[in-house]
């Protein structure tokens, strides 16, 4: 794998999530009034339109603005330095740890974007068994999870350098 292709990956994956991401939310702020749900699967799936303005299933929703959105930015460009070192760790363990990273990155500046623009997170996937209903959640917030989910498999299927340094050292 050549290093000078990796930074393409990520960055890819950023702009391809931020674009789908903004897209979809703007149909449905477009489309849809507050709290408004079109089922799309009876008894499964709805489209809806809620805003979020805590961080996941509602956390610190109710805290005073100012100190929400200072802590959320502050976050949110913390997790984007935090996924730069990270890549420059992880590019030579292979294209699932830029897939993984481009994925979360894409996520945390849509959802980012949100915040800046409007204060809160859209939302408006609404999945949901009978009266059971997961957090609703967007493309932002799918991506982040699939990016970590793919930085786990990527994590158990290519043992890291300590894992090979300690092999190295037991055969001693």
């Amino acid at each position: 794998m050549k290093k000078h292709e990796l930074p393409i990956i990520p960055l890819a994956w950023l702009l391809t999530v931020v674009v789908l991401d903004q897209a979809t939310k703007a149909l449905i702020m477009d489309r849809f009034v507050m709290f408004e749900l079109l089922p799309v699967i009876p008894g499964l799936f709805n489209l809806t339109y809620l805003t979020n303005t805590g961080a996941a299933f509602g956390m610190l929703a109710g805290a005073p603005t100012i100190w929400r959105q200072v802590f959320f930015v502050g976050v949110a460009l913390a997790a984007l330095g935090v996924l730069v070192y990270s890549y420059r760790q992880f590019r030579e363990q292979g294209r699932i740890f830029a897939h993984a990273i481009g994925l979360i990155a894409g996520g945390a500046v849509g959802n980012l974007i949100d915040r800046l623009r409007f204060g809160a997170v859209v939302d408006f996937l609404d999945f949901y068994v009978g009266t059971h209903h997961w957090p609703a959640f967007n493309v932002a917030d799918s991506a982040i999870t699939i990016g970590v989910g793919l930085f786990i498999l990527g994590s158990i299927l290519s043992p890291g350098e300590d894992s090979e340094k300690l092999k190295a050292k037991n055969k001693k």
